[in-house]
């Protein structure tokens, strides 16, 4: 155990790392705007034994393979639909749908090519899923920068342990965007195209485009010709492309096919993609999975697809288009956590037993105006860890993020993301909420 002092000064080192480094997230504020902080760091990692964390990769990969093929079935025979195990009645009414996607067969039929799980672990110690990200999941250049600024505050720690890599996150990306490249060339051209630098995730569009040496770029900087096929602008004229890793929502990415009045995207993007002439990551519509009440089909969708049991379950959950189910809600609405089925960053939500009456009341409406649009769960009591607070140390609750990729093999990152609320007492841990992270050990104590 350090003594205070040297605790304190290996926390002043990381708080002095990460400005180097230059490492930021944009939070948006009413009164402020948008701006960018410093991103919130604890010194004291997670760890995870290796042993267990092999069966969590495992569940996470079947995971991913059913979404996979949930998502490309929807786009085609609907039969998972027909057979009555997934409802007609909530495909229908799902805002993540994309008519235009009908029909098209991306290589090797992935959709959701990165995939952001998120983790808990409950009072019994029992690891749940809480949810699946699988339009454009952020936030794993924060678990890569993570690592680097623990092995220049602690480096003693990483000969000493047999601790689990995760810096070759970008050369496994590079690799699957590489495997879906229309084009059978040993350099495909792979760009990352992000909003701007308004955005908030930019520092992670720009720090992974740069690890994978492939092009920065925003939607002026692209075109596409009467051949469908995408080229990108450069002073020594049109260089074409092979692979968009795209951080802009579905209804941004082509005027064309979605929002007519986009400037962030293409125009003519989506009829290159349907062409067979440029590959997409994720694929459009893949956040047709991506909605919290689809999620809790996952575990039929996995019996129904690879004839297996789940092998990570989700949490407990309450859908609020039944009937039965939504008068237990809101009659229970004190004990249980109201999520919107697609928002994001923890906005929206109701957390039962910390509002105030009101509050309740006022979700009490919204579900009964949009029941399909509202799930519950109980409110789980979220595992902590230690967490320093100036020469303190105190227990904060966290959930996990691993990321998951998916091309001709399907790997999974040796954890992830480790996010704490930094409130005392408070479970939400998304930094937009004023929630901070962890580095996390992945151990292999038997080499030990």
């Amino acid at each position: 155990m350090l003594p205070d002092a040297e605790l304190e000064l290996r926390r002043e080192l990381a708080t002095n790392t990460i400005r180097t480094m230059g490492i930021t997230f944009r939070v948006y504020s009413n009164k402020e705007g948008s701006i960018d902080r410093e991103w919130p760091f604890d010194i004291i990692p997670r760890v995870i034994d290796r042993s267990e964390w092999t069966a969590i990769e495992n569940g996470l990969k079947q995971r991913a393979r059913a979404l996979n093929q949930f998502i490309d079935d929807i786009y085609h025979d609907q039969q998972i639909v027909k057979d009555g195990v997934f409802p007609e009645s909530i495909l229908k009414d799902s805002v993540n749908f994309r008519p235009q996607c009908v029909g098209v067969s991306p290589p090797q039929g992935i959709w959701a090519h990165i995939c952001g799980s998120d983790l808990v672990r409950d009072k019994d110690g029992t690891m749940y899923v809480l949810e699946d990200n699988l339009r454009v999941p952020s936030g794993v250049s924060y678990m890569i920068e993570n690592r680097q600024v623990m092995k220049r505050v602690f480096p003693e720690l990483f000969d000493d342990q047999s601790i689990l890599p995760v810096h070759d996150y970008p050369a496994r990306l590079f690799e699957m965007l590489s495997s879906i490249s229309p084009r059978r060339t040993s350099k495909p051209q792979i760009v990352v195209l992000t909003p701007g630098i308004y955005n908030s995730a930019y520092f992670e569009h720009a720090y992974l485009a740069q690890q994978m040496g492939a092009e920065l770029v925003e939607g002026r900087d692209l075109f596409v010709d009467d051949d469908d096929i995408v080229y990108m602008r450069t002073i020594s004229g049109p260089s074409r492309v092979d692979v968009i890793y795209r951080r802009i929502d579905d209804l941004f990415l082509d005027p064309e096919a979605f929002n007519k009045d986009s400037m962030l995207g293409v125009p003519g993007l989506i009829r290159a993609w349907k062409a067979g002439k440029v590959a997409l990551a994720n694929a459009p519509g893949a956040g047709v999975a991506d909605d919290k009440v689809v999620y809790a089909y996952v575990p039929e969708m996995i019996r129904y697809y690879l004839n297996e049991d789940a092998l990570l379950p989700n949490v407990p959950t309450y859908l609020c288009m039944h009937k039965e189910q939504r008068d237990y809600v809101i009659n229970n609405l004190d004990k249980l956590v109201v999520k919107p089925a697609n928002e994001s960053g923890g906005y929206g939500m109701l957390i039962g037993p910390h509002a105030t009456p009101e509050e309740r009341k006022r979700f009490a409406r919204l579900i009964k105006r949009d029941a399909r649009n509202y799930i519950a769960q109980p409110m789980l009591t979220l595992s902590t860890a230690p967490t320093q607070f100036g020469t303190e140390v105190e227990p904060r609750h966290l959930d996990l993020r691993p990321f998951i990729l998916s091309g001709k093999d399907i790997s999974v990152t040796a954890g992830g993301l480790t996010r704490v609320a930094l409130v005392k007492g408070s479970t939400v841990v998304n930094s937009s909420q004023g929630g901070g992270s962890k580095d996390t050990w992945i151990v292999d104590t038997e080499v030990q």
